[in-house]
């Protein structure tokens, strides 16, 4: 009974190739919202208190590739969402891009036993390194639909979400 219990414990769902291309279908997604919005709107527009879309994506910077850098690097770093990314949706958008190469960069360097690994990242938020990435995939989410509210409050057709 006790080595099925090990074995279910250390069952893999999903390969790790699997789960960066299920991040990067998020990512791409989350790429064609920032490029439907207005420019204009993209740095200004908000509704009911709520941050425009470009500090939603500010926050989404300060949290992948920096998340992915300590995992890999075992060094605590700063959460910085308030860096300067450029004034333009064109810069904001070639930083995603840069983002999503390094993303795969760091990725290959995590083994599959680390997945399971408890970290502590940003000094503050615990977990293991899975249930970390799995926050950054749902606050991206979870912004992304803050971006779909704008974006049908503008008058502009979002991407649909399932094409991934």
């Amino acid at each position: 009974m006790e080595n099925t219990i090990k074995k279910q414990t250390e069952a893999q769902v999903i390969t790790p190739t699997q789960f960066l291309e299920h991040y990067q279908g998020h990512r791409g997604l989350t790429r064609r919202v920032i490029e439907a919005f207005p420019e204009k709107e993209f740095f200004n527009y908000s509704i009911g208190g709520m941050r425009p879309f470009s500090e939603m994506v500010k926050e989404l910077f300060a949290i992948a590739v920096p998340g992915l850098t300590e995992i890999v690097s075992n060094k605590i770093g700063d959460f910085d969402e308030n860096r300067n990314y450029g004034s333009t949706k064109a810069q904001f958008l070639e930083k995603w891009d840069q983002d999503t190469e390094e993303i795969n960069k760091l990725w290959s360097q995590i083994d599959l036993e680390r997945f399971q690994e408890h970290v502590k990242l940003f000094g503050q938020y615990e977990g293991t390194v899975q249930s970390s990435i799995f926050y950054f995939i749902d606050n991206e989410i979870h912004h992304r639909g803050q971006g779909y509210v704008y974006l049908r409050a503008l008058g502009v057709e979002p991407p649909f979400f399932y094409e991934r």
